[in-house]
């Protein structure tokens, strides 16, 4: 058994690394969360942050728009155009992105001060396209209506990840420990 951990040691370190950091900052983005009334269809801060930038972003584009909060459930509307075209919930502020991308940066951690930087640039740059990803769904979703399973369910999640994967890649690759090793050699 100790000669696996022993081989397998860098994978298991990497794993716990991920996990641990994964399930803290899910638990505190669930406390943060905790403090809005879900029942009163309260939606949390970054939610409504992620809608009214997204707002900007389309007005700063020429479009009609404007966000109200939901009076179903816990969102804000856009209306592009006059017309309903998003409902912008907890799921859509790309925070549960984020995380996830933190959680494997820190398990690949490198030296303390790229890692932070790159989480910091990173996690903004997620922000600014989701955002943008948000507004031009919106914009096409008007525009193309039947295509809205492939816009919302394949091509925009596509996208997003993608960026998130390929940042990984370039950290692991350039800033992480593993790439100071490996250049080395």
């Amino acid at each position: 058994m100790k000669k696996y951990f022993i081989l397998y040691k860098p994978f298991l370190l990497f794993l716990a690394k991920f996990l641990l950091t994964y399930l803290l900052l899910t638990f505190v983005y669930q406390s943060y969360l905790n403090q809005f009334d879900v029942k009163k269809f309260e939606a949390d801060g970054f939610t409504q942050l992620v809608a009214k930038q997204t707002k900007d972003v389309m007005v700063l584009f020429g479009c009609d728009v404007t966000i109200a909060p939901n009076i179903k459930e816990a969102g804000i509307n856009l209306y592009y155009n006059q017309r309903s075209m998003a409902r912008i919930i907890e799921g859509c502020n790309g925070l549960s992105v984020i995380i996830l991308f933190i959680s494997f940066v820190i398990a690949f951690s490198g030296k303390i001060k790229p890692t932070i930087l790159f989480i910091i640039g990173g996690s903004l740059l997620i922000h600014i396209l989701n955002v943008f990803r948000i507004a031009l769904l919106c914009v096409l979703m008007y525009y193309y209506p039947k295509q809205q399973h492939l816009l919302h369910g394949v091509l925009f999640p596509l996208f997003i990840y993608g960026v998130v994967f390929m940042l990984w890649i370039i950290w692991v690759n350039k800033f992480s420990k593993y790439a100071t090793k490996t250049a080395k050699s």
